[in-house]
């Protein structure tokens, strides 16, 4: 996926320092499924506030799998308490929808255009078999801020922070 087509996906007029909360669902959701989760977070983040002031926010699924919400902190910063809650939006998610938005251990990739996700003791192992390869896209969850997600968010392999984890066969 280029930059555009994920700049597509996103909402216009943020701050490319607009705070990035990525969260990776342990499964992909159903269509009906996602147009729920959909509408929950515009819920969420229409009414997202931090101290009494609208938080200038955006919440949404990306391929059926990450739940992605910015903060724009360009007039009013989010505090503690407004980021507690989307955390509890996200807790509701889970328990509505019997999946885990905080598996650290599993990693995701795109792969024919489709996120397919790998627990990490295996990566190396589809590496080693030639399943998956340092350019292999991988989805790069740690981004923090909105250039960080237009631009670093999907990556290969070979220039994520996977590189370091693992071993490629020489060429």
């Amino acid at each position: 996926m280029q930059q555009e087509q994920l700049k597509d996906l996103l909402p216009a007029g943020f701050s490319p320092e607009s705070r990035v909360w990525v969260y990776q669902s342990s499964r992909a959701f159903i269509e009906k499924e996602a147009n729920e989760v959909n509408e929950q977070l515009h819920h969420f983040y229409a009414h997202w506030q931090t101290h009494g002031a609208p938080v200038k926010g955006w919440a949404g699924l990306l391929f059926r799998q990450f739940v992605v919400v910015i903060a724009d902190e360009t007039d009013e910063q989010v505090s503690g308490c407004s980021t507690d809650s989307s955390v509890r939006v996200i807790k509701s998610l889970e328990r509505q929808y019997d999946v885990n938005f905080f598996d650290r251990l599993m990693i995701t990739f795109l792969v024919k255009g489709k996120a397919e996700m790998l627990p990490f003791q295996q990566v190396q192992y589809a590496i080693d078999k030639g399943y998956m390869d340092e350019d292999t896209l991988l989805f790069n969850n740690v981004v923090t801020d909105l250039k960080g997600l237009l631009e670093n968010w999907l990556v290969p392999m070979k220039q994520s922070w996977l590189a370091k984890q693992v071993s490629f066969p020489v060429k």
